[in-house]
C-alpha cells in the first residue's frame, strides 16, 4: 500500500494530497489511522484513490454536463422516440460543452451513452431501429470526461403509464440506491452499501444482480474499489475522506442471474426474462458522511 513509512513525506514537507499542507496538518493522522487498520487485516485504500479539493471540483464541473445531458433526455424520451436519436442528443449536448462522452469507443463500445429496456440489465446499446414503447421502462446511463475527470450518473424513465409491477420496480430499486448512498460513513466499509441495497430489495421480493456493481470514479472510467451491491455490512475495502465511487443497483423482479448478448457482446439481460431496473449516483466520501456529486 502507498502509505507505507518509507513513502511518506516528512512531517514538514508538502502533504502527498497535493493540498499545499504540510504532511503534519494535513494527512499524517489520517495516514496513522491506515496503517493500524492494515495492521489490523483490513483492506484500506491507495493514496491514489484519494480525491483532493482541486479533483473534487473537476468531478463537480463534469456532473454538471453529465446531468445536463441527462436532463434533455428527459425532455425528448417519449413513445415513438428511437434510443439513437437521444444518444444523438445526448452526445451532442456534451460535445458541445466542450466534454467528451466516456462510453463512446470505450473498449469498442459503438455509442456514446447506454440505454436499456426492460430486461436489459445494463450496456444496452442505442439504435435507430429502437423504438421506445408505451410500458416500456428504460435506463439512461452517462458518463462524461471533463478536464480528464469523469463523472458518472444513471437514471429510469417509463415511458407513458406502465404497469404496476414496473413501477414499483424503478420506485423500490431508487430507494435501494438512496439507503445505499445512506450507510456509507468515513471509516465504514464498502459491505456497508451492499448490505443496505440488498436488503430493500429482499423485503420487496428483488433480487440483487452481482455480477456488476458500483465502482471508484473520478480520474478514470472505473477504479477500485468493485462495489458490490449485495455484500455484508462490515466487509470489503475501508471508506475514508476523498474516495469517489458509484453507487448504481441493478434490480430483477426476477432472478439475478444474467447473460451477455452473444451479437453485440454488451447488453447483458436478465436470464429469466423479467424486468430490470437501476439508478446510479456519484458520491464522494466526506469527512462527515457524503456528498452527492452527479446523478
Amino acid at each position: 500500500m502507498s502509505s507505507c513509512p518509507s513513502d511518506q513525506p516528512g512531517r514538514n514537507d508538502p502533504c502527498w494530497c497535493g493540498s499545499g499542507l504540510k504532511y503534519k496538518k494535513c494527512h499524517l493522522s489520517f495516514d496513522e489511522r491506515l496503517e493500524e487498520l492494515r495492521l489490523a487485516g483490513r483492506q484500506v485504500p491507495p493514496h491514489s484513490l484519494i480525491k483532493n479539493a482541486g479533483d473534487l471540483a473537476g468531478i463537480r464541473a463534469s456532473a454538471r454536463i453529465n446531468a445536463g445531458a441527462l436532463d434533455l433526455v428527459a425532455r425528448h424520451i417519449a413513445p415513438g422516440v428511437t434510443t439513437g436519436e437521444l444518444d444523438r442528443l445526448a452526445c451532442t449536448y456534451i460535445t458541445d460543452h466542450h466534454a467528451v462522452p466516456a462510453c463512446l469507443n470505450y473498449n469498442g463500445f459503438p455509442k456514446g451513452i447506454c440505454i436499456s429496456v426492460n430486461n436489459e440489465v445494463c450496456h444496452g446499446i442505442p439504435d435507430d431501429g429502437r423504438v421506445l414503447q408505451e410500458g416500456d421502462i428504460v435506463n439512461v446511463d452517462c458518463t462524461t470526461i471533463l478536464g480528464g475527470y469523469f463523472a458518472d450518473a444513471s437514471r429510469m424513465f417509463c415511458i407513458g403509464r406502465v404497469s404496476q409491477q414496473a413501477q414499483q420496480l424503478v420506485d423500490v430499486t431508487l430507494e435501494c440506491m438512496r439507503l445505499g448512498i445512506e450507510a456509507i460513513r468515513p471509516w465504514g466499509t464498502v459491505g456497508d452499501i451492499g448490505e443496505a441495497v440488498n436488503r430493500c430489495a429482499r423485503e420487496h421480493g428483488y433480487s440483487v444482480v452481482t455480477a456488476l456493481g458500483g465502482h471508484g470514479v473520478g480520474k478514470a472510467f472505473h477504479e477500485e474499489p468493485f462495489v458490490n451491491h449485495a455484500a455484508k455490512g462490515g466487509t470489503g475495502m475501508v471508506l475514508v475522506p476523498g474516495m469517489v465511487l458509484t453507487v448504481e443497483p441493478m434490480i430483477n423482479a426476477g432472478g439475478s442471474d444474467v447473460y451477455v448478448d452473444e451479437d453485440n457482446g454488451w447488453t447483458i439481460y436478465t436470464e429469466d426474462g423479467s424486468l430490470s431496473a437501476q439508478w446510479e449516483h456519484t458520491v464522494a466520501v466526506t469527512e462527515t458522511g457524503v456528498e452527492i456529486l452527479a446523478r
